[in-house]
């Protein structure tokens, strides 16, 4: 279960922010979203009970002609276009007209995409299989594919309870510690934030994954833990990126922008407090 920060007044009934940061209504649920309820905390500690439509993202794995390609992650919805794209892009076929056939096939673990190429592009299949990097994990049937996307998560330590002046110190002091992103708008962050609110560590990359990978190994090389603070990125919370802070042993995690559903999935599978779209008037504190 994601631990809610607990340093504040418990929440009123369930009601949509007024505040500044405007929550819209959750739509409908879908294939493609879901309504997620979060707890919204303001920089004054007041705090209530929102609901936020989140981004499905599911493992989809692909099959050319009977051989596992790939898995993605994805929305799944338009797979067939998904699908159409995704060869052209990996230079398989030519034009859609060589896409000849294409099943959906749903299972616990994600949805499984058959598709026949024409048989004059079966020989660019396998040269592309040949050349992929070997973790791709090629030749595997869809089925197997799904299930090593999703691995088992260690669960982290509880997360102590902060205050949550504490994040928002963190979130202002963010942009005087980015020295790259400052001259190029291009790059993102990822911090250790103390408990105290200030940022002991920074790194910076053009990928999220990879700015976050660089904290944990510096971290790892200098020594340091995460002492009761936090990891600050400066992102959209991802399923990579909560599966690396449980790998990590990070117990809070706050990223700047929204999360999908995976994302908040994972969290609550290792233990992990999720503090999502903080910004400088509020943040969303995710609820089982």
């Amino acid at each position: 279960m994601v631990q809610p920060l607990v340093a504040f007044a418990p929440l009123p009934p369930a009601a949509l922010c007024d505040r500044t940061m405007n929550v819209p209504a959750p739509p409908r649920e879908s294939a493609s979203s879901r309504t997620a309820a979060f707890r919204s905390i303001m920089p004054d500690g007041d705090a209530r009970q929102v609901e936020r439509a989140v981004a499905v993202e599911r493992p989809v794995a692909i099959e050319f002609n009977g051989i596992g390609y790939a898995v993605m992650m994805a929305t799944p919805d338009d797979l067939r276009d998904f699908a159409t794209g995704f060869a052209l892009s990996e230079r398989l076929i030519a034009d859609a007209g060589e896409l000849l056939d294409f099943e959906v096939h749903a299972a616990p673990q994600g949805d499984l995409l058959r598709i026949t190429l024409d048989a004059r592009r079966v020989p660019a299949l396998h040269e592309r299989i040949r050349h992929r990097v070997s973790e791709s994990s090629c030749g595997l049937c869809g089925i197997e594919n799904l299930e090593q996307a999703l691995r088992p998560l260690p669960r982290v330590p509880k997360a102590d309870a902060i205050e949550p002046h504490t994040i928002f110190r963190a979130l202002g002091a963010l942009r005087d510690h980015q020295p790259l992103n400052r001259a190029t708008g291009a790059v993102h962050a990822a911090a250790l934030c103390g408990a105290d609110g200030d940022i002991r560590l920074m790194r910076e990359d053009v990928g999220r994954h990879n700015a976050f990978d660089k904290l944990i190994g510096a971290m790892a090389r200098g020594g340091m833990g995460w002492d009761g603070g936090f990891a600050l990125l400066s992102s959209r919370c991802s399923y990579e990126l909560v599966e690396k802070a449980a790998l990590a042993g990070c117990s809070r995690l706050v990223t700047i922008s929204a999360p999908t559903d995976l994302a908040l999935t994972r969290a609550r599978e290792a233990g992990i407090d999720l503090i999502v779209l903080a910004r400088a008037d509020a943040m969303l504190a995710a609820l089982a």
